[in-house]
């Protein structure tokens, strides 16, 4: 007779940044193979957890950072870097007691991030320099303009869209427009998320500016579709935004699922991004 194998029985924590929730495993103090874990089964919004992306605490990678950070997308997908994922990660260690530094130092699979915890329970992230060749996010442009043009087939018609092209640690393309609710999200987000021009795929987010210190964003994220929020997209944008000379230095973005405070100076700096994190409920389930 042969014996069944124990079932392995895997802790998480629910939590979300402005809806952009997350299933955070602590991969520190438990055993965790990714493997072993049916990503696209536990993300259903009708049979599993529900999530727009499962994030991995491990410890870290090597003595310059406090822990190693690692984000999948409900396809399995593993991508670089999620700015709202950031905030929970900060949130989600505290809570579990597996550090009490403040700001912890993150490493990414291409870059490291610093997490700063302020008194009243909103984390600062510094999201880093942004990268503007096109050749690092990958794009495919032998442009050296701001902004780029390319030509779309949807459903509905041809359409050519204009953009700028970011990288926040992952690709994004930022295009204005005049009516963020009228905006072909999901139409436009699918097929320039898919253009062969961008060989990994792009974040694509629809930026609406109601003046300059105030912008109104929705994102199509590549591997899940339309979140209620995106930090690196939201970082994006007003990057976009201060290249066109449309915003100033600090600027409110206000996305479905709430508002982010972004602050960028210069191309040589930093982008700093501010904004809340909530913890929904503690679990546990067997694989």
């Amino acid at each position: 007779m042969v014996k069944p194998q124990s079932e392995h029985v895997l802790a998480f924590t629910k939590m979300h940044g402005l809806g952009n929730d997350f299933m955070m495993v602590d991969g520190v103090t438990q055993a965790v193979d990714m493997r072993q874990i049916p990503i696209e089964k536990l993300a259903h919004r009708k049979f599993g957890i529900g999530f727009d992306q499962l994030i991995l605490v491990e410890p870290p990678a090597n003595a310059d950072v406090d822990f190693n950070y690692r984000i999948f997308n409900v396809d399995g997908s593993e991508v670089e870097h999620c700015g709202n994922g950031a905030r929970c990660f900060a949130a989600f260690v505290y809570e579990r007691g597996l550090s009490v530094k403040n700001p912890l130092r993150v490493g990414t699979v291409n870059r490291v991030l610093s997490l700063k915890t302020q008194d009243d329970g909103q984390v600062m992230v510094n999201m880093g320099v942004p990268v503007l060749t096109p050749a690092q996010l990958p794009f495919y442009n032998s442009d050296t303009a701001t902004s780029y043009r390319r030509t779309l087939q949807l459903p509905s018609g041809t359409v050519e869209v204009e953009f700028c092209a970011v990288s926040m640690g992952n690709p994004h393309a930022v295009i204005k427009v005049e009516d963020i609710d009228k905006a072909a999200v999901k139409e436009i987000g699918t097929a320039l998320g898919s253009h062969p021009d961008f060989p990994e795929g792009v974040n694509v987010g629809f930026m609406e500016i109601v003046d300059r210190t105030t912008i109104k964003l929705r994102v199509f994220e590549r591997g899940t579709g339309e979140t209620l929020a995106c930090g690196t997209g939201a970082c994006a944008a007003v990057t976009s935004g201060r290249l066109l000379n449309l915003l100033d230095e600090k600027v409110s973005v206000n996305l479905p699922g709430g508002q982010l405070t972004i602050e960028w100076d210069n191309p040589t700096s930093p982008v700093m991004m501010t904004g809340p994190v909530c913890s929904v409920y503690q679990g546990s389930i067997k694989l």
